[in-house]
């Protein structure tokens, strides 16, 4: 968000004004005393010249507090929204669960919680603030066949704590099952491993404390160490079918292939399955590699997409 939108934004005008009207009183007795003083006053032109320059500098210091709570420091990248790629969330989300209310609802209970969450919880969630608040606010609206919930790849848990509370909004009585390598750093074929912006590590300590910060069913969340192509892995998890599925493990087409030839196996009757970075030319192989699955025998039908996530629905 640019300084221009955020000064013309009725939020920041009514955060602004009690400051700027208390500047204004100080100025104003300020010119008064100089009045008295010299026997000059001031123009009506030099007084908006001033006045601007206060509300000016107002706002910086008031933009330095948004910077603070949604810039990209401490998690290395920004929640600032801009309104034309939220309206057009609004839009993608609408399109997929046929209610734009309830999308424009959703959506914005996503961004708070996004945020409270960030602010309260180990590490980050990873992706962009639009394909988060996407994926949290569109779920729910799909009305998957029951609460039982996969995640492949994690990071942090902070998006599966997430998930649980927008259930939870919805009515819902989410069951999380967690499938992660836990390697310490973000894994992904073709990448550095290297430390995370946040500076925490990537282990279960860390998606346990954010767990529990979405009450008893975070908490009671069952965590599976290991890649989820491994049949150890598959075997311990695949003992329920499964009413959301969200893909975003290994993002090479090798990797999509194989969790989404899983999904097939363990997914319920109706179920919703969100494909992760689908279409975001940094993962080419995602697409990739849900198009070829398309075009066999498949349970899976495409619904549509939201901000870089694909969402299927299982037969």
């Amino acid at each position: 968000m640019n300084s221009r939108s955020l000064l013309h934004s009725s939020v920041s005008r009514r955060l602004l004004r009690p400051v700027a009207d208390l500047i204004d009183q100080r100025i104003e007795r300020q010119v008064r005393s100089a009045v008295r003083r010299t026997g000059v006053r001031a123009t009506p032109a030099a007084q908006d010249t001033e006045r601007l320059v206060r509300d000016v500098e107002a706002l910086r210091h008031r933009q330095l507090t948004f910077e603070l709570l949604l810039g990209p420091g401490g998690r290395g990248i920004s929640r600032m929204v801009g309104e034309a790629s939220l309206e057009h969330l609004y839009a993608e989300v609408a399109a997929l669960s046929g209610d734009r209310g309830a999308a424009e609802r959703n959506v914005a209970a996503a961004f708070r919680l996004l945020v409270a969450l960030e602010s309260l919880g180990v590490g980050r969630i990873a992706g962009g603030t639009m394909n988060i608040c996407g994926k949290l606010g569109t779920i729910p609206l799909l009305d998957p066949p029951n609460d039982e919930i996969l995640e492949i790849g994690t990071l942090y848990g902070m998006f599966s704590a997430g998930l649980v509370r927008m259930m939870e909004r919805d009515g819902r009585s989410p069951s999380l099952t967690i499938v992660d390598p836990f390697a310490g750093v973000q894994l992904q074929p073709g990448t550095d491993q290297r430390a995370d912006p946040t500076g925490s590590p990537v282990d279960e300590r860390a998606v346990r404390t954010n767990l529990a910060l979405a009450g008893p069913a975070g908490a009671a969340a069952r965590i599976r160490h290991g890649f989820s192509e491994d049949p150890e892995t598959r075997a311990a998890v695949s003992d329920r079918g499964y009413g959301v599925i969200v893909v975003d493990g290994d993002h090479s087409a090798k990797g999509v292939a194989q969790d989404l030839e899983w999904a097939e196996e363990i997914a319920a009757p109706g179920a919703i399955v969100v494909l992760d970075d689908y279409g975001d030319p940094g993962w080419p192989g995602i697409k990739d590699a849900l198009d070829e699955h398309l075009k066999g025998k498949s349970r899976f039908t495409f619904l549509g997409k939201a901000a870089r996530s694909a969402f299927l629905r299982a037969a």
